[in-house]
């Protein structure tokens, strides 16, 4: 019997289907990683979040988290915008 989480009883024990396709599913990322991916402080990171231009945070008890797929969205808006303005 297989009890480690290398087996096939620990994956078929959290729901997994040997034979379903896998899930995607959209991280939710921190204050610390959103300010990473565009390129500013934590500080500015949450300056945007109370502007409008992030959206607001999903909350998990006392931790503040986003979507993925929200920030990139808020880089891909800014991006577009630079190129109409180049335009």
């Amino acid at each position: 019997m297989t009890t480690n989480f290398a087996g096939s009883r620990a994956a078929l024990a959290l729901g997994a289907r040997l034979d379903a396709a896998p899930v995607t599913t959209d991280p939710l990322i921190r204050d610390a990683d959103g300010a990473f991916m565009m390129g500013c402080s934590k500080a500015t990171f949450w300056r945007r979040v109370a502007d409008g231009t992030v959206p607001p945070a999903i909350k998990i008890g006392g931790m503040s988290r986003w979507r993925l797929s929200d920030i990139e969205a808020v880089i891909s808006k800014a991006e577009a915008e630079r190129e109409q303005t180049a335009a």
